[in-house]
């Protein structure tokens, strides 16, 4: 395996940790990325019409082209005080980089970016795009875009798996119940039509709801999660509120049916003169560019079978690297239901441990970076060549 430059990663880790990019913002961390990549000398470098940073390393034409992808933006950090280390800092400490971003997903983005920089030097089967993707975190603008425009059959999504290979999750899918009652002065509730009373029985309702199950993803889920009224004094009953659900779907589940079945929910769960209606809210984005585009908050199931090629192949790559033996499935959703739906063939690897992402305590260990970066120039040497032979 061709020497690679583990400091060199470390420092650039730490120049994307100190550069804030909350989605919607990812301007000056997008022209780091493309600093970085033109002085590793890739053979290409662009910004999108979206704002997706692309670095392209050409290779021979004889195997497909793949892509590495993460994405730019972080969450926020909430109350400072709470970090152990300041969020920004990107300090090391016990062989740690720690702070916002570090492992979800800026040390994942670092070991894509160096990891396969050996390639520039020892030419790849066929091209290699190396993507970071703009607002991941607030509905994957950046990866509808991409699945729309590169042409890549392979993708390895970057987000945490312990330097392990994932082939699935569940989707995810954000709704909103609306019920529409009449306000009157709490006094006399009587004359009113209270519609938290339509919801607490659609939530009663709702725990009990047979939810479809997938034998390797598990059981989809539904859980309340925000909830307002049309009203901010406490001496009126309110006429309408609104009910935010996440739904993690499992494959076969589709919007609309998501949709149908808390509708019919919804309409067992009425009292008189009151109405309700379950829909996907739209979602008019912009990103750093200027560029728009309006989608709902569905994201899809994905998952490859054990004999899938495309895993098979990935399992040949990385042989040498990682126990292949077993693969797991992530626990939340990622962009990859997007490329998956823009007919690529999606697999998960990145360093970084899943439950410390969006955490105070989130940070990376930097032999985990080493071994991210190793495992990345595997799948970008061998992945394509591999799945040419078995598919």
């Amino acid at each position: 395996m061709p020497n690679q430059d583990v400091d060199g990663c470390v420092r650039f880790l730490q120049k994307l940790i100190q550069t804030k990019s909350l989605p919607g913002d990812e301007a000056a961390l997008a022209g780091l990325v493309i600093q970085e990549m033109q002085q590793l000398g890739y053979d290409h470098v662009v910004a999108d019409e979206a704002g997706n940073v692309i670095g392209t390393i050409k290779g021979r034409g004889e195997a497909p082209a793949m892509m590495l992808n993460s994405h730019l933006d972080h969450v926020d950090v909430g109350d400072q005080s709470r970090w152990p280390y300041p969020p920004f800092g990107a300090e090391i400490h016990d062989n740690r980089v720690w702070g916002r971003g570090a492992m979800d997903i800026k040390g994942p983005l670092a070991a894509q970016v160096y990891g396969v920089a050996p390639l520039l030097k020892d030419t790849p089967s066929g091209d290699v795009h190396v993507t970071a993707v703009v607002q991941e975190e607030v509905g994957g603008l950046g990866a509808r875009y991409l699945a729309k425009t590169l042409d890549t059959p392979l993708v390895v999504v970057g987000e945490a798996t312990g330097n392990e290979l994932r082939r699935g999750h569940r989707g995810r899918t954000e709704l909103v119940l609306h019920v529409q009652g009449r306000s009157v002065h709490a006094s006399i509730p009587d004359r009113g039509i209270n519609p938290i009373e339509v919801l607490a029985s659609f939530v009663s309702a709702l725990k009990k709801l047979e939810m479809n199950s997938h034998e390797e993803l598990g059981v989809a889920s539904v859980a309340p999660t925000l909830l307002r009224t049309d009203q901010v004094s406490p001496n009126v009953v309110p006429g309408e509120l609104w009910l935010t659900l996440d739904w993690r779907n499992v494959p076969g589940e589709t919007s609309e049916s998501i949709e149908q079945t808390l509708q019919q929910l919804a309409d067992r769960s009425l009292i008189k003169g009151a109405s309700a209606n379950v829909g996907l809210p739209l979602f008019d984005m912009t990103s750093y560019t200027g560029f728009e585009m309006t989608y709902n908050s569905h994201h899809p199931a994905f998952i490859l079978g054990e004999e899938h090629p495309a895993l098979v192949a990935a399992k040949h790559a990385m042989d040498r690297m990682i126990d292949t033996s077993t693969t797991g499935v992530w626990e939340f959703a990622t962009d990859a239901g997007h490329f998956t739906e823009g007919g690529m063939d999606v697999i998960g690897f990145a360093p970084g441990e899943e439950d410390l992402a969006h955490t105070v305590n989130e940070s990376i260990r930097i032999d985990d970076l080493k071994d991210g970066m190793r495992g990345n120039l595997a799948l970008a040497k061998n992945w394509a060549p591999a799945f040419v032979k078995v598919a």
